[in-house]
């Protein structure tokens, strides 16, 4: 598995104005994600992970430092190429699944790749794919409310593979669901994502998602720790090898 790069942080900063203080979330954050790999992000509420993938993704902006996706230092651009950026470039799973209640589960999964102006016939052939994939091939024709929360979430996994992203972002993707669910899902997630060869940050707060990923790194008081993914992913753990702090948010889906 390549270890190129496909993510790059350099002293990254991020603050916050609350009343008449200056609260910094993150501070001169440094990391490099390696292509092809799942990364898992804990952090308790009020950590940083969302403003990090706000960072990641483009929605939001820092302070200090820079935000290279693939050799692109996304921090540079103004809004409208970071949203243009975001909606060719990077996949979204979200804990509230995010799907557009007035289109079928199908042209949910059809809708970014249509954004993109990929090609109908070959947008409607990749998005049946994948609802393949996600073992939802014949339920295209329904609505979100016609789906389980298991199912529903299953598109929007499908959603975020279709369109090829560079990477993917996933912000407790298992939160709204029940643990036997949440575990069936997660495990599919993973495993797709490591058969089509992409690269993914989970954040989460929940401890035991650190199993499934190549590295695990967590946000504690500003900064990135990383961690053993053999060591007992307990409250007590001690981190490997501390870095800096990130913070990750929910990204729109564009």
């Amino acid at each position: 598995m390549s270890s190129k790069p496909i993510i790059e942080l350099k002293r990254l900063s991020k603050s916050y104005q609350e009343g008449n203080k200056r609260r910094l979330v993150l501070n001169e954050l440094d990391l490099s994600v390696a292509e092809g790999q799942m990364y898992v992000l804990l952090g308790r509420s009020g950590s940083g992970k969302s403003t990090m993938l706000n960072l990641l993704s483009g929605i939001d902006q820092p302070d200090t430092g820079q935000v290279i996706i693939a050799g692109t230092d996304i921090s540079k651009m103004n809004e409208k190429d970071r949203t243009k950026y975001r909606r060719d470039n990077i996949g979204f799973v979200f804990q509230s699944f995010n799907l557009i209640s007035t289109l079928t589960a199908f042209e949910n999964v059809v809708l970014p790749l249509s954004l993109k102006g990929d090609d109908p016939a070959e947008s409607e052939q990749k998005a049946q794919f994948f609802l393949d994939q996600v073992d939802l091939g014949d339920r295209g024709g329904s609505y979100p409310d016609r789906l389980s929360g298991g199912e529903q979430q299953r598109v929007a996994i499908a959603r975020a593979l279709a369109h090829e992203p560079k990477f993917i972002l996933a912000d407790e993707p298992t939160g709204n669901l029940d643990y036997k669910t949440g575990s069936m899902v997660l495990k599919m997630l993973g495993d797709l994502v490591r058969e089509n060869g992409r690269t993914m940050i989970i954040a989460t707060h929940d401890r035991e998602m650190g199993q499934i990923a190549d590295q695990v790194l967590e946000l504690r008081e500003g900064s990135l720790h990383t961690m053993n993914t053999s060591l007992d992913l307990t409250e007590s753990s001690e981190p490997a090898q501390a870095t800096n702090e990130t913070e990750l948010t929910k990204a729109s889906n564009e």
